[in-house]
């Protein structure tokens, strides 16, 4: 393949050679074992090991790809793995990529959330954790600022992100309807101002001359399996959908509607559908009803959750991995309580992971039609919009609770700090994870673990 060199000069390349399933599989074990970093990191992993190295897809389709995923329920970094996998070897390789991707770092938050429980209390354990608290504020803040310049084009976008912080912190609407308000006010405004809701925040920008394996395959017409055929939508969700549900419906009919099992189904089924923007976004919503509907966990503990989840590979919605453990180890009734929490840890994960392969396999044979969707694009820069002002709610509510320790609540639900009870071993933590990663632009790893050791020293003095 003859591509033009800086300069215009003619260079040959070597066409890159589809991989067989065995070097895929190690490939996606790699990648699995070292995303960490959020999907900004997990995505420029998979970037440079599938576009520049390897070169089994090219840029554009690359992007393409991430962009269909972006209009998904999920994380987004997890569900492109599953589609390149997909393109490459059909159904068998999107679920051997999906698997990997995410298998590593479950199983280390499992480890994690069982010495989590049966040690917390220790003293060593509770001033790491201390320290742990404070740098995941900090993150948090990070993350705010890092989704917001993409998001935050225009007064429009900022209006959306503002009226999504007041829903619900003030009024206390629920995630979901957030959203959906968010997409269609997108949806609407892209008809009557299609300038303020463009929906081009993502992925726009050069591409590579040099094609990958995907695209010489689709080329070749060697692809049959990415063109749906007149049964694929019917027979995808019959298969999926039960696969995805039934378990919920057997627990539920099992243990019984009121169950913590049946309420760890089906809660984190509906957070499955309405997990736009990440885990920073739905997390808001999630740490709302552990805590105070269902009980699960304590505010403290659910800040903790980030905490481990940032520290492991994979997406970082495996928090909700720790939250599930958590409730089915809190309430275990007469099973062993590790038993019980590992056993909440699984349900959580197939609620939350089997969804994601049933929209990769069900729409991504339409993605072209997607691609040039305007007001579908619309819709998603309008609920990234509003996912910015769900983090800002998430900061305020961690720093209540990281910072201070009491809040009062005036009116409406709404909770203000009560300044006698700041702790400043908390806020100087905080302060110096701040400092760490905006100023000497520390990555989160290091951020983390050094907040950890200085939360033990601080305790100790």
């Amino acid at each position: 393949m003859t591509v033009l060199a800086k300069g215009g000069a003619a260079r040959t390349v070597e066409a890159p050679a589809m991989p067989s399933f065995r070097e895929a599989t190690r490939l996606w074990a790699r990648i699995g074992l070292l995303s960490f970093g959020g999907p900004a990191g997990q995505i420029a992993l998979m970037h440079k090991e599938l576009v520049e190295e390897h070169r089994w897809i090219g840029e554009e389709r690359f992007l393409h790809a991430l962009n269909y995923c972006m209009l998904l329920p999920g994380p987004e970094a997890q569900q492109l793995a599953v589609y390149i996998g997909w393109l490459l070897h059909r159904t068998a390789g999107g679920l051997v990529a999906g698997i990997l991707f995410v298998l590593p770092g479950a199983l280390v938050m499992l480890g994690l959330s069982s010495f989590y429980m049966l040690y917390n209390d220790a003293p060593v354990v509770e001033a790491l954790f201390f320290g742990v608290k404070a740098a995941v504020l900090a993150v948090v803040v990070e993350a705010v600022i890092r989704i917001g310049k993409r998001a935050l084009k225009n007064r429009a976008m900022v209006a959306i992100a503002v009226a999504a912080f007041l829903a619900i912190y003030v009024v206390k609407l629920p995630f979901p309807l957030i959203v959906l308000a968010a997409g269609l006010i997108g949806w609407i405004g892209n008809r009557f101002a299609p300038r303020l809701f463009s929906g081009s925040a993502h992925g726009k920008g050069s591409v590579a001359d040099d094609k990958g394996v995907v695209d010489l395959m689709f080329e070749r017409g060697e692809l049959g399996h990415t063109v749906p055929s007149r049964w694929h939508a019917v027979r995808t969700i019959g298969i999926w959908l039960p696969l995805w549900l039934g378990p919920v419906a057997l627990i539920a009919l099992l243990a019984g509607p009121g169950s913590v099992w049946a309420q760890i189904g089906g809660f984190f089924s509906l957070m499955a559908v309405v997990t736009f923007g990440g885990a920073y976004a739905v997390l808001a919503y999630v740490a709302q009803a552990a805590v105070t509907s269902f009980g699960w966990l304590s505010p403290g503990q659910m800040v903790d959750g980030l905490g481990l989840a940032e520290t492991t590979p994979g997406p970082l919605i495996l928090v909700l991995q720790f939250v599930g453990f958590a409730a089915a180890y809190r309430h275990a009734g007469a099973i062993n309580p590790l038993l019980a929490g590992s056993l909440g840890s699984a349900l959580t994960l197939w609620v939350t992971f089997v969804p994601c392969f049933f929209w990769i396999f069900l729409g991504a044979p339409y993605i072209e039609q997607l691609r040039q969707n305007k007001a579908l694009a619309a819709a998603l820069g309008a609920i990234t919009a509003a996912v910015v002002g769900v983090i800002m709610n998430l900061a305020l509510w961690f720093a209540l609770h990281v910072v201070f320790g009491k809040v009062a609540s005036v009116g409406w639900g709404v909770e203000v700090p009560v300044l006698s009870s700041l702790d400043w071993r908390a806020a100087l933590l905080s302060v110096g994870a701040m400092v760490a990663m905006f100023r000497l632009k520390l990555g989160m790893l290091p951020t983390l673990a050094g907040s950890a050791l200085a939360g033990l020293g601080l305790l100790a003095l």
